[in-house]
């Protein structure tokens, strides 16, 4: 399964990256929304895990963008936002999943296993 991490935080990304390449998924990595975005029309991705507060164009617009040119992979937000608020707001804009920061591992591995439906342990 390959998924797209669009994600400007070095260390977030990398961990990420990390971690789901070892549980086997094949990843890419973008540090900004303009790169993420990019990568996300011209890429066959099987999920799409998006900050929102991101340089050049946020989650947000991307959700939308995305969601605009009729592309239907899962979208997992991942954000340090996290109130109801804008939880509400990403769902309502296309997004498939909200994960708030400080995360665990696990449950971002979770809501890749199940998005992509891979039966991974």
């Amino acid at each position: 399964m390959k998924l797209l991490i669009v994600e400007d935080e070095k260390k977030t990304g990398e961990y990420l990256t990390k971690g789901l390449t070892e549980a086997g998924f094949v990843v890419d990595l973008a540090d900004n929304g303009l790169n993420g975005y990019h990568l996300a029309m011209t890429g066959d991705y099987d999920l799409i895990i998006l900050d929102i507060m991101l340089p050049d164009v946020n989650g947000w617009d991307i959700v939308r963008m995305l969601r605009s040119a009729n592309k239907g992979m899962p979208i997992l937000l991942l954000t340090a936002l996290g109130t109801i608020e804008h939880r509400v707001k990403g769902l309502e804009l296309g997004a498939d999943d909200y994960l708030v920061k400080p995360f665990a591992l696990l449950n971002c591995w979770r809501g890749c296993a199940h998005y992509c439906g891979a039966g991974r342990r």
